[in-house]
């Protein structure tokens, strides 16, 4: 039986989790506390905090409704959330037309087709393009997983901006790039 002391802890527990990472599920969470499911289904709805999906959908409402640089379905992967400027997140779920070949490995180009897309979404103009790129994958990716890109703008000069986006797979780094990207004045 737990205490209200003990309740207590697992919320502000539960809170600072999500706040460092709002994608969390609800088995994410259970596994992280060592509690089950259902309790922690019980401390969100008591908390306030609606269910995944829920969490999900706001967050891309949100991060949509800031974004210039590019149109919502040219953002490769699901935008969830813009700050312009200064970061950026998007989640993309592998499927099995992404597969390199006939393997469960998922081709290197929709990794990068994500990365350099918030690399380009994070940047507060209505015209930006890649003009460099210094990337490395770590890991490969396979069909399923659930590819967390986070873009962090660093300095910029005049209309370029370096960006730095990194890639995750349940936590675990697999993709690391850097982009110049410069924002376009007087086009078209």
């Amino acid at each position: 039986m737990s205490t209200s002391g003990d309740r207590k802890r697992r919320h502000q527990r539960i809170l600072k989790l999500l706040r460092e990472n709002p994608l969390l599920t609800d088995e994410a969470l259970a596994n992280a506390l060592g509690v089950s499911l259902s309790t922690v289904r019980l401390d969100r709805a008591l908390l306030g905090i609606p269910e995944f999906r829920e969490r999900m959908r706001k967050m891309a409402e949100e991060a949509t409704s800031r974004l210039r640089s590019l149109r919502y379905d040219e953002v490769v992967g699901e935008l969830v959330e813009l700050q312009p400027n200064k970061l950026a997140l998007s989640v993309l779920q592998t499927t099995g037309d992404m597969a390199f070949r006939d393997t469960d490995l998922v081709a290197d180009h929709h990794i990068y087709a994500q990365a350099t897309s918030l690399a380009i979404a994070v940047v507060e103009a209505d015209y930006v393009i890649t003009a460099s790129a210094h990337i490395r994958y770590k890991v490969p990716a396979r069909v399923g997983d659930m590819l967390v890109a986070r873009a962090k703008v660093g300095t910029h000069k005049q209309n370029k901006y370096i960006v730095s986006v990194r890639t995750k797979v349940e936590g675990k780094e697999i993709f690391i790039g850097r982009f110049i990207v410069a924002a376009l004045e007087n086009y078209p």
